[in-house]
């Protein structure tokens, strides 16, 4: 018996108990748990030779590590481990289709085990987390770090923008293509109507000079609408499986910008910490919690 049990049957002053218990039984308890230990590992070396025989894992030495707790459970005082074998046999009788745990135990001890799960790799996560922050904020390194970084997705950053052009600006364009064109066209239309030479020298003839002064203000219209629909025209052009060749220069050259520039080093740091502190921020809400007070809300 343990120390605890002596002390626990002291202190309830049943010593004759005790002295029951060290004289007849434990005796017995010794011997059964030495047939027990026994019995587990001749289990264990058949199950490992069979594992060996039919393969079950990549290399021979792999079982003893796959089934650690087994193995600890032999030992007396590590006995407690026993207990992950009986669940994990109780967890494939339930995958057979055979429940041994009740529902309702089992969805209280999955929700347990993810409060538990949660919570360490939470603490692991923001621990990650201010570690890199600190790094990036005291170490002489982290501008080529960041510049690595930009560096990396230089060529997803420009299929990016360039789809994004063809999606917005090319469909915009597109859109307001008789719009613009129709507003040069006026354009052109007033600054012919506001040039006062012109005019002129148009009614220094006499019969057709203001025939001929309305068919220039409207060939000039024309012409306006046809240069400015000229020049959208290669903008709306492409496609998202075929972008357009333009969009693609544009975001090939605003990709590869050089970012040794004090401005551009102080936007990246600033997208870095505040992604790093958005992650942050995000790993500490309880999912758990959350869950539980949603269950207590439909309980109610």
């Amino acid at each position: 018996m343990s120390s605890i049990g002596a002390w626990f049957f002291e202190h309830i002053h049943l010593p004759q108990v005790l002295s029951f218990y060290r004289t007849h039984l434990h005796p017995w308890v010794i011997t059964s748990e030495a047939w027990f230990i026994g019995f587990l590992i001749i289990e264990l070396l058949v199950r490992w030779g069979i594992a060996i025989v039919y393969k079950h894992h990549k290399r021979w030495f792999f079982f003893p590590f796959i089934h650690w707790y087994e193995i600890l459970a032999i030992i007396p005082q590590l006995r407690f481990l026993r207990l992950f074998r009986a669940g994990i046999i109780a967890y494939r009788l339930h995958e057979l289709g055979y429940p041994v745990i009740p529902e309702s135990w089992r969805k209280t001890g999955l929700f347990y085990y993810r409060v538990v799960m949660e919570e360490l790799s939470d603490r692991v996560v923001i621990t990650v987390i201010d570690g890199i922050r600190y790094e990036l904020e005291t170490s002489s390194s982290h501008k080529q770090i960041i510049h690595d970084l930009v560096n990396h997705h230089r060529e997803q950053f420009t299929v990016t923008l360039t789809a994004l052009l063809q999606e917005s600006l090319a469909t915009a364009l597109k859109e307001q293509k008789p719009a613009i064109t129709r507003a040069v066209g006026q354009i052109v239309d007033q600054a012919i109507e506001d040039t006062p030479e012109l005019t002129q020298l148009l009614r220094l003839i006499p019969l057709v000079g203001g025939r001929i002064e309305q068919q220039i203000q409207s060939i000039g219209q024309r012409l306006g609408e046809n240069i400015s629909a000229g020049l959208i025209e290669p903008l709306i052009e492409g496609s998202a499986a075929h972008p357009n060749s333009t969009y693609q220069l544009i975001s090939q050259k605003i990709s590869h910008i050089n970012i040794d520039n004090h401005e551009l080093e102080q936007l990246v740091e600033s997208v870095v910490f505040e992604t790093l502190e958005a992650v942050r921020k995000q790993v500490k809400v309880k999912q758990w919690q959350q869950t539980l007070a949603e269950y207590d809300r439909i309980k109610e």
